[in-house]
């Protein structure tokens, strides 16, 4: 990506860290990419302090679409002729994890933030009923955009949402008009020691190495996903994972995370093709990372 693009900022893991920093910066970027503040599609110009003034509260509207046979849940605010940025959630989250940055972009932005299959409020079917791929993932979000009539749209991309948005990216180049990363890895040098586990699951496919990931979604392990690298835990909302983990907890739920595990080889695999599309395509581009991220470490915003 170009330097003049990169913006690597020291967060902490927690999903939620600094999102207002984030919202102002992302409409800075946004703007940078061919639309003023608040400019959408038709020239409307959407004033937040007079919209402000004259007591205009944000209204985020909780919505499903069907999508290839499932019910896919989206969040949903702004203004309909709005510029749009799709907010790409990670794992084991899910659009829960937008829920307070929603309403800050939504004065001035159409903010559609989707529940990928398997997670929050969208469909679950059974593992041997979908096919749970990070491909399957991509079309459940690029189908729901286009059943919104969404042509144009900036994406903001986390964890698990970083593969499904580069795919949406290199499908379809010129639907995306900026990127907002914040830990989305797109380079080897951002799988550490953490992913040595999946990586002989990766090679050997085995049972036994399936097996031997189950302890990522426990409680356990969720809660250590909020807490680790945080200056304060005492400042992480257990209202977190405990949202979280009844859903991953759900009967059949470990076994769609696991067929996961195993696709996201499919993701690296794909790093050339994202790093050529970054070069060639240049999209303006702010990153935002997590320096204690042990799942992604800041080594993935500065590949060699």
């Amino acid at each position: 990506m170009n330097d003049q693009d990169r913006s690597v900022e020291s967060t902490r893991r927690n999903p939620l860290a600094r999102f207002a920093g984030v919202a102002g910066a992302a409409a800075i970027l946004l703007a940078s990419a061919g639309h003023a503040p608040g400019q959408g599609a038709a020239g409307v110009v959407y004033d937040a302090p007079q919209a402000a003034r004259n007591g205009w509260q944000p209204e985020v509207r909780y919505r499903t679409a069907e999508v290839d046979g499932l019910e896919i849940f989206f969040r949903e605010a702004g203004p309909e002729d709005a510029p749009v940025i799709v907010l790409l959630h990670g794992f084991p989250t899910s659009s829960h994890m937008y829920r307070d940055l929603i309403p800050m972009l939504s004065d001035r932005y159409r903010v559609i933030a989707p529940d990928f299959p398997g997670f929050g409020n969208s469909s679950m079917p059974s593992h041997t009923e979908y096919d749970y791929t990070f491909a399957s993932l991509t079309d459940s979000v690029e189908g729901l955009l286009d059943g919104l009539g969404v042509e144009r749209y900036s994406l903001y991309l986390m964890d698990y949402g970083a593969p499904v948005g580069y795919r949406l990216a290199t499908r379809d180049p010129e639907r995306v008009e900026s990127l907002i990363v914040q830990n989305g890895n797109a380079y080897v040098e951002g799988l550490a020691d953490f992913w040595d586990p999946i990586k002989r699951y990766w090679a050997s496919g085995s049972q036994e190495d399936r097996e031997a990931l189950h302890g990522f979604v426990t409680r356990e392990s969720t809660e250590w996903q909020f807490v680790t690298g945080v200056r304060d835990p005492k400042g992480i909302s257990p209202d977190n994972y405990n949202h979280i983990q009844p859903l991953l907890d759900r009967p059949g739920n470990r076994d769609i995370q696991m067929d996961l595990f195993y696709d996201y080889r499919t993701n690296v695999d794909l790093y050339p093709q994202w790093q050529a599309y970054f070069r060639e395509y240049q999209p303006p581009t702010l990153i935002v990372w997590g320096k204690n991220d042990p799942i992604f470490p800041d080594s993935g915003a500065y590949p060699s």
